[in-house]
């Protein structure tokens, strides 16, 4: 279908414009700014995007961040544990996708490979959007910037209550299945005529899970979490100065499927641990100063920036045999950036620096079983820092009336350093030292074909640097594995192809997007053939992965009458990636680890025209995931023998609005009480679920 997009650029450009739509097929503008660093109506975006807005936050309940990106064509949430969520982003997670605060980098120098928690510290219910910009993006971004990036943007002073007063609103959330009470209050306003401020609390007790018909209640699966977020913004002449902290705080959240009380489902295995817990708690506090009247030779808008993010956690972990062990870390983050806007001609360009540099001090603390090596790191080096610098420069320049071309590139240097590394033959310190660079470049293309319609794609490259955890992790990996350092490690890299098409317009909107990504040089596990005394595989890492990932992505919706929409979306996903999948490192192409199955959603909605009413429907229909890796075969507590089975879960969701000050939801999800799970999930998805919700605003 989009094979001829490239004949169709060659031929738009030399068009004269597109046709003028009539008033009443203009729609209201989305605009997004991930994609191109600034400002952008969403239709002309050179990229697939996704925008998730707080008003669909608010109405399906969501719990996490990563639950906020379930229905996105692309995306599938793994969850290993009911208080941790890794989407994966055109097959990819973790590291390999950016996860923006505000602008700011959560990802950090231990983030660890393989599904993990660190996305769930950002609160779902503080946020005014999510932009999810699928693809490449290390020319903008840097490291990590594979599968996609996702920019959470916090809520800050709403611009239309500049009146003086303040203004806010108090949400209670309740669910029975999914087993959670939440309790959100917001109180914000214009404290003068340049001066605002925003305050959201947050506190959440989440229960046991109850999963479907058989499954039922899915002991030691329930934790606890707070938030807090602040946001002050005083407008200047013609900029503005904001500065804001956050802090999400998640108290004793089990990882049961490594636990006795795991679940048999399907014939998984129930873990030996008598318990094991986490504790994280991650606050950013940022000042940012944006200013759009400052022109001089080198630029006519700036954006300068610092920042200082902290995340610790501890892990409290009781084997079998009775040993108890707690180990963790806590990373500190100093961020400075410097982002410049200039118009030369007919061009617009894009240019800046980005500093990020991480202080890194890590534990392990055994109750019984010292041995004299405990005190060299815990589950990554100690006394380490991780320094990144990157320089970039896009430009936009528009060749004719119908086509745009947005060319980038950047340089990116990084530097991992400690002393306190364990040697895993020696079992004594060692010290790592290592410097990576890497330039990256991307061109891309928007074709108007007419009003409301693009045609969009380009080749993009993507690189991410050995972090901290690829060098030293020394800890326990999935299930029965044990992962030791790897000092000698090169970046990865990746180049993407893409083309699209996209439709913004009241009545009917669609995006479509094909894809192909080649991927060299990744950093893969593999076993040594050594077992530890815990009787878990040793495994160590190189850069033996080279492959290829492709896929289709489509959504799109249309609005059969004046009350009622219709609404769907379509992934196809394959690729392959070679790894040693034996200690005779042997290299074998295998399927994507934990690759995300053909789903299919299917939706409908009614909303009452006078604004008060509304009700949807959405059916999700997700096939066998049964292309499997050797590291999905050997994950025996997460993914069953064979693949994890396909599913089909209708939800149902109504809200009533019945004033200003008073708004009510209320949903019934997996109506069929089907027992499920996300692919690779460490549990099942709740049963049948009754949802409640009540918003009192002033």
């Amino acid at each position: 279908m989009l094979i001829p997009v490239p004949l169709l650029v060659a031929v738009l450009a030399a068009q004269p414009g597109g046709e003028e739509a009539t008033p009443q097929d203009d729609p209201v503008q989305t605009t997004v700014v991930t994609p191109t660093a600034g400002d952008r109506p969403l239709v002309d975006s050179p990229a697939t995007i996704q925008v998730i807005d707080a008003t669909e936050i608010s109405e399906q309940s969501l719990r996490t961040l990563p639950q906020a990106l379930r229905n996105t064509p692309g995306v599938m949430v793994q969850e290993t544990a009911h208080g941790h969520g890794s989407p994966y982003l055109r097959g990819f997670t973790s590291f390999r996708n950016l996860l923006l605060v505000d602008g700011w980098r959560l990802n950090n120098s231990v983030f660890r490979p393989g599904p993990n928690q660190y996305w769930n510290t950002v609160d779902a219910q503080s946020l005014e959007r999510l932009e999810v910009s699928m693809g490449p993006s290390s020319v903008l971004y840097g490291s990590d910037a594979l599968g996609g990036t996702v920019h959470a943007i916090s809520k800050g002073p709403r611009r239309h209550a500049n009146d003086g007063k303040l203004h806010g609103s108090l949400t209670y959330l309740y669910a029975d299945a999914a087993n959670y009470d939440q309790v959100r209050a917001e109180i914000g306003g214009w404290l003068s005529d340049r001066t605002g401020v925003h305050v959201g609390v947050s506190s959440k007790d989440f229960g046991d899970l109850h999963g479907g018909k058989d499954v039922g209640l899915q002991r030691e699966t329930g934790y606890d979490e707070s938030a807090l977020d602040v946001k002050v913004e005083h407008d200047l002449d013609d900029g503005r100065l904001t500065f804001a902290h956050q802090r999400v705080a998640q108290r004793d959240v089990p990882r049961t499927h490594r636990t006795i009380y795991g679940l048999d489902w399907e014939g998984l295995e129930i873990g030996s641990d008598l318990e094991r817990e986490f504790d994280q708690d991650r606050r950013l506090t940022y000042l940012q100063l944006e200013d759009w009247s400052t022109a001089s030779n080198l630029f006519d808008e700036l954006r300068l920036g610092i920042s200082y993010h902290e995340q610790d956690e501890v892990r409290d972990r009781t084997k079998g045999s009775g040993a108890v062990e707690q180990q963790g870390f806590d990373v500190g983050t100093l961020g400075l950036l410097g982002h410049f806007r200039k118009e030369v001609g007919a061009a617009g360009l894009l240019y800046g620096l980005e500093y990020y540099r991480d202080d890194v001090d890590s534990f392990l603390a055994k109750a019984s079983g010292n041995s004299a090596a405990d005190d060299i790191q815990g589950p990554i080096a100690d006394d380490a820092t991780y320094e990144t610098l990157g320089l970039f420069l896009q430009g936009e320049i528009e060749v004719s009336e119908r086509l745009d071309l947005i060319a980038g590139a950047r340089w990116n240097y990084a530097h991992a350093q400690s002393d306190s590394v364990r040697d895993p033959v020696t079992d004594t310190a060692i010290s790592i030292d290592e410097h990576y660079d890497a330039i990256v470049t991307s061109l891309r293309f928007v074709v108007e074909l007419e009003s409301e319609t693009r045609l969009f794609g380009g080749v993009s490259q993507g690189f991410r640097a050995p972090n901290l955890s690829d060098l030293s992790r020394f800890d326990s990996a999935k299930s029965n594995e044990f992962e030791v350092p790897s000092t000698d490690l090169d970046p990865e890299r990746t180049t993407t192809l893409e083309f699209g098409a996209r439709r913004e317009a009241a009545q009917f909107a669609y995006q479509s997007s094909v894809f192909f990504t080649q991927v060299d040089d990744r950093i893969q596990r593999f076993p040594t053939g050594l077992v530890n005394g815990d009787g878990d595989t040793i495994v160590t890492k190189d850069n033996i992965g080279d492959g290829e990932v492709y896929g289709l992505e489509l959504s799109g919706s249309y609005q059969v009458a004046e009350d009622w929409s219709v609404f769907g979306n379509l992934t196809l996903l394959d690729g392959e990636i070679s790894n040693f999948p034996t200690a005779a490192q042997i290299a074998q192409d295998e399927p994507l680890t934990r690759q995300m199955p053909t789903t299919i959603q299917l939706g409908a909605r009614w909303d009452d025209a006078r604004g008060k009413l509304w009700s949807e429907a959405l059916l999700t229909w997700a096939d066998d995931a049964d292309d499997l890796s050797s590291s999905d075969l050997s994950d025996t507590t997460r993914i069953p023998l064979g693949g994890t089975p396909g599913y089909t879960v209708i939800d149902l969701r109504a809200g009533y609005r019945h004033s200003d000050a008073w708004s009510f939801q209320m949903g019934l999800e997996n109506i069929t009480d089907e027992d499920y799970r996300i692919h690779g999930s460490g549990l099942n998805r709740p049963g049948r679920n009754f949802l409640f919700g009540v918003t009192f605003s002033f």
